[in-house]
């Protein structure tokens, strides 16, 4: 077994330089000086109040540091990684925020033996110099059916406790109440992790190993042993065995949990699942409880309280009336606590209506637009020349793509042929593009379908109101123009631009005064072929095919041959008056 890799080699000031990276990013952080303590940068401000203080070894970032600031934590003590913090500096902890003036001091502790001792000694140390000091121990695990001597884990659930004891103190509340509150509702909330990975401290192998096929339940958030190994499960199924497990009342450690109940429900991240599955996860979280008829008063969904790069999740449940509902919405500075809309979780939440499309204006253009039979057949001549060069575009697109330019061409010219056999296309230029425009956009596909639709689509507009032969000019301009703008592409760069572009060199000729269109667009599908076949010996500069070496583009352009192609095959039909060749 490897030791993972790691931007960090040793564990070694590991816990010093993440605590020194966070307060240098968060204005509202102090150090402590000469100890590994964290505290609010407002410190005057908890005068007449009382002060929180948590901590615990490193390694459940944003826990606990993220947690310092108005409205949760005043200052947090932190170990070595997945170490408990020492015992002097719990204690300068305290002595800090109870020289800054604080109305009693509350510690909420993880329940960990090392963690108890060390904050129980610090307590001890500091009631005997006077403090008035308080310990709250939170032990939220569901994981094990029989809990041993030393109890239930303290785990993610206990940053709801950081939450509610924050709010309190903000609003002033007496360390009496904070305690009392705090211990009622940390007995009516539950946590269960689930993880497909181990996790490792820098430096050193993982603590254990799970097969490719293997999840395990119940695991800490140090990598200990959870209660059973599984195979791996869909969300939605690992999910049920979750809440199932969490709240089957022959499991000592279970929550009660029974419809109609309302409850916080955090989707923790411990610290390497991806934040897709986490959103999938806690949608069927959501789901599973709702169909159990729980009411979801708020869901929390991210990374709390962390195992270094364990990809996993764990469920945290509480159950919630209305003050502690309100505790939870109640503000805070605290970084790592989510900036949310006061609500409830549901999968029912109303969609916004999908937006109605603005009718077409039917356009009184005036003109001889190409008449409706000449269009039919300039596009079946297009549509034809596409079907029949299939192979060819698909094995030219081999050398240089994903080796399916001719089947994309080929889509979009079934598409128009469906389409002309849904109904008459449109007379006018304008119309015309734009409905061609829709369809490849549509039915095309790939980033070829996208760039014909931004060509059509800024040619039409150049055409709106317009049928002379220069306006045909302008639209090849303005096609082009769009696609340079949204593609990235350039002439040169081995690419469909590079036909059109020659194209549209020779189609500036319109805009002379008494030019032939026909022997104009003869001169434009020449140029088109010339700049398709000269495409072979130039460096791909966009597109797919610039990922490839230019010693390997042996052929020309699939998207450039396509080009010529078309505009070769509208020519054809142009000068086919009577549709013999079809």
């Amino acid at each position: 077994m490897e030791v993972p890799k790691k931007l960090v080699t040793t564990v070694s000031g590991c816990a010093d330089d993440a605590l020194a990276g966070l307060v240098a990013c968060n204005p509202g952080l102090r150090l402590l000086q000469g100890h590994r303590v964290v505290l609010r940068d407002d410190l005057l401000a908890i005068r007449g109040r009382v002060a929180l203080l948590s901590g615990g070894g490193s390694g459940h970032e944003p826990a606990h540091a993220g947690y310092v600031g108005k409205g949760m934590l005043t200052g947090v003590v932190a170990g070595a990684v997945f170490a408990s913090p020492s015992v002097g500096s719990v204690l300068a902890a305290i002595r800090a925020v109870a020289q800054a003036g604080a109305a009693g001091i509350l510690l909420i502790v993880k329940n960990y033996t090392g963690d108890r001792l060390n904050f129980g000694m610090a307590l001890e140390r500091a009631r005997a110099e006077g403090a008035d000091v308080r310990m709250v121990v939170v032990g939220d695990d569901c994981a094990f059916a029989a809990p041993g001597k030393a109890g239930r884990r303290g785990i993610c659930g206990t940053v709801l406790i950081h939450k509610v004891a924050g709010a309190l103190a903000e609003a002033g509340a007496s360390l009496d109440e904070i305690e009392k509150k705090v211990m009622a509702a940390a007995k009516v909330m539950g946590t269960l992790g689930l993880s497909l990975s181990p996790c490792s401290i820098p430096g050193s192998k993982p603590s254990f190993q799970l097969a490719e096929d293997e999840m395990e339940l119940g695991l800490g958030i140090h990598g200990e042993a959870g209660v059973r190994r599984m195979k791996v499960l869909p969300a939605d199924k690992a999910v049920e065995t979750m809440l199932k497990h969490m709240t089957d009342p022959s499991n000592a450690s279970h929550l009660s949990l029974t419809p109609g109940s309302s409850v916080v429900l955090v989707v923790n991240n411990l610290g390497g699942l991806s934040c897709l599955e986490l959103g999938i996860v806690a949608g069927a979280a959501v789901r599973c409880l709702e169909n159990r008829g729980v009411r979801i008063a708020r869901a929390l969904v991210g990374s709390f309280m962390t195992a270094l790069e364990m990809a996993g999740v764990s469920l945290t449940l509480m159950l919630a009336d209305e003050e502690l509902v309100r505790l939870i919405d109640a503000k805070t500075t605290a970084m790592a606590w989510p900036n949310l809309v006061a609500g409830p979780a549901t999968t029912q939440r109303e969609e916004v209506p999908a937006p109605t499309e603005a009718p077409r204006k039917l356009q009184d253009e005036t003109g001889t637009g190409p008449g409706t039979a000449r269009v039919q057949r300039v596009l079946q001549r297009v549509c034809s020349t596409l079907l029949d060069m299939q192979d060819k575009l698909n094995e030219l697109d081999r050398g240089a793509g994903d080796g399916d330019c001719g089947h994309t061409h080929a889509r979009a010219a079934q598409a128009i042929q469906a389409w002309m056999r849904s109904r008459p296309p449109p007379a006018t230029p304008a119309q015309l593009l734009s409905a061609l425009a829709d369809v490849l956009l549509e039915q095309m596909g790939g980033s070829s379908g996208v760039l014909y639709g931004l060509f059509l689509t800024a040619a039409a507009q150049s055409l709106r109101g317009r049928s002379d032969f220069p306006a045909w000019a302008d639209a090849m301009d303005a096609g082009i123009e769009a696609m340079q703008r949204y593609g990235g592409a350039a002439p040169g760069d081995r690419t469909m631009l590079d036909s059109l572009f020659a194209a549209a060199q020779a189609l500036h000729s319109l805009r002379s005064p008494g030019a032939d269109p026909l022997q104009v667009l003869a001169a434009a599908v020449q140029s088109a072929e010339a700049a398709a076949e000269a495409t072979r010996h130039m460096e791909a500069g966009a597109g797919r095919a610039s990922y490839i070496r230019s010693s390997r583009l042996e052929q020309p352009d699939p998207g450039a041959v396509a080009v010529a192609a078309v505009l070769g095959a509208v020519l054809e039909g142009l000068r086919d008056p009577l549709g013999t060749s079809q």
